[in-house]
């Protein structure tokens, strides 16, 4: 049985070049050690084998040596490696030239930003039936940066609201397509504040066929005023201003009111690439998918945040290579996550319903070497009962298996809320199950993760958190090492199983 797995290893291998062969020999030597060392009563199974055999091959080490190449892109290239600036598309062309070396078929995948945006006049928002009120702009309401030009008239219709308002914030409103049953298209909607990211909610409400787009801040103390806010979503096509508390209770105690609502902007839209990179081998109507974002934002180089999650899939996915895997493995690199995921949201909506089905899961890393990090693993089961629901069938699974590597590690680890912060946002929006590591970012160490993990309590995860001292010097060797190892192990495992997911 051992002789044949590893026959059918040397057997799928197509190597065109000496340093191939030698990494195959090198892969295919440890893993004749490994088999050799497997009991013949107790033979492990092949997504355990090739997972121990791909931990050894990827280390924080070779992670790290990509950390400083992106550190030299920035550095060569203003300071950052932002959406829509040439350091970006240098760090685009780095990751994309490694991965063809190493034989992958690589995409550029097309997306749009927006690369200017002025409110040439003050936006309006006026009741016009059955009672004629006019809103005062940029104080009961702002236009939503980067809102494109509209004016419409039609009836407001409120979505999945919570009001009155719980003490702490629960609203849901928006954040799932089925608050939309029901909804009439061509109607303004009133969307609550809470819980998912406005670009959810807004992405949602487009789908519905809103004309047009009020949310309104929640109602908690300190959740009440209106300010101005850049979410980077412009996609729904329709004009859409953020209101107070005040303004969206009315509105909604008064089912069919009608009002006028115009947006006067001008927006121009430039356009960046997501790097998406697929094994040649495994079976293509099973797909796992990897993915990290690959852009700063404009003030620093950004070598955490998410350096460091492309550094480590970037290094998993030039040892994979080597792998006969059972299921293709898709890695992305994405565009344009720092102004709104932009390049995984545009990436799932131009999925067709075949392709979305074809994808069995998806794991997410952003943020995996935080200078005062934690072990935090996205909540699939919503076991910690904190914020968002539980993600998609097969996210609990996917939770459990990162679990059990930090486990085998003897590793503390805590949950993160699945919030959609991230890149998976888009994924689960659509049902496909996800999973992923986080280390921390703005939020502040409890004492009893210093007790778990080590660092410092009352501090942030990560004090360069979007500034400028977010270099290699802001990068935890161990975290970026350990996590590297949890990456390479996820990966391999789901490479070659994936009858954990439902």
């Amino acid at each position: 049985m051992e002789i044949n797995l590893i026959i059918s290893f040397g057997g799928t291998m197509r190597i065109n070049s000496r340093k191939g062969v030698y990494g195959v020999v090198s892969v295919a030597a440890t893993l004749a050690l490994l088999v050799a060392q497997q009991a013949p009563a107790a033979a492990t199974p092949p997504d355990d084998l090739f997972a121990k055999i791909l931990v050894k091959q990827v280390t924080g080490a070779h992670a790290k040596q990509h950390l400083d190449a992106l550190q030299k892109i920035a550095d060569a290239n203003g300071g950052n490696r932002a959406a829509g600036t040439p350091g970006y598309t240098a760090s685009r062309d780095y990751v994309a030239n490694k991965l063809r070396k190493a034989g992958y078929k690589v995409t550029l995948d097309p997306i749009n930003f927006v690369e200017s945006w002025t409110e040439n006049s003050p936006p309006t928002l006026n009741q016009t039936a059955p009672n004629s009120k006019t809103y005062v702009p940029n104080e009961d309401f702002h236009t939503f940066q980067p809102s494109p030009a509209g004016d419409v008239t039609a009836q407001v219709q409120g979505v999945d609201l919570t009001l009155p308002p719980t003490p702490t914030p629960t609203s849901n409103s928006g954040c799932e397509t089925a608050d939309f049953n029901g909804f009439v298209a061509g109607r303004i909607a009133l969307i609550q504040r809470g819980t998912c990211a406005f670009a959810t909610k807004i992405r949602n409400a487009g789908f519905a066929g809103a004309s047009g787009i009020i949310i309104f801040n929640e109602g908690q103390p300190g959740r009440t005023d209106a300010f101005p806010l850049d979410i980077g979503e412009w996609r729904a096509g329709i004009p859409m201003v953020f209101a107070d508390f005040a303004v969206g209770n009315e509105l909604a105690a008064n089912p069919g009111t009608t009002v006028q609502l115009k947006v006067d902007s001008t927006l121009t839209l430039g356009t960046n690439h997501n790097v998406i990179a697929e094994t040649r081998t495994g079976n293509p109507k099973n797909v796992v998918m990897v993915g990290a974002h690959l852009d700063s934002v404009e003030v620093g180089p950004g070598i955490n945040d998410n350096g460091s999650g492309s550094a480590a899939i970037l290094e998993t996915a030039l040892q994979l290579k080597h792998f006969p895997v059972k299921n293709k493995v898709r890695f992305a690199f994405w565009a344009a996550e720092e102004i709104g995921l932009l390049g995984s949201d545009q990436y799932v909506e131009g999925l067709s319903t075949a392709e979305r089905d074809k994808i069995k899961l998806y794991l997410n890393f952003d943020m995996v070497a935080s200078p005062n990090y934690a072990y935090k693993l996205y909540d699939g089961d919503n076991s910690d009962a904190v914020g968002s629901p539980a993600g998609p069938p097969g996210s609990a699974q996917i939770e459990k298996q990162l679990e059990a590597f930090y486990d085998s590690r003897g590793l503390g680890h805590v949950g993160t809320d699945f919030d959609g912060r991230s890149d998976y946002g888009p994924f689960i929006a659509v049902g496909i199950p996800a999973g992923g590591i986080f280390t921390g970012a703005e939020g502040i160490k409890t004492p009893e993760e210093a007790t778990l993990f080590g660092g410092t309590a009352g501090v942030a995860y990560d004090i360069c958190y979007h500034q400028a001292c977010d270099n290699t010097g802001n990068i935890n060797l161990t975290a970026l090492d350990v996590n590297a190892d949890a990456i390479a192990d996820s990966t391999a495992r789901f490479a070659f199983n994936t009858t954990a997911i439902p």
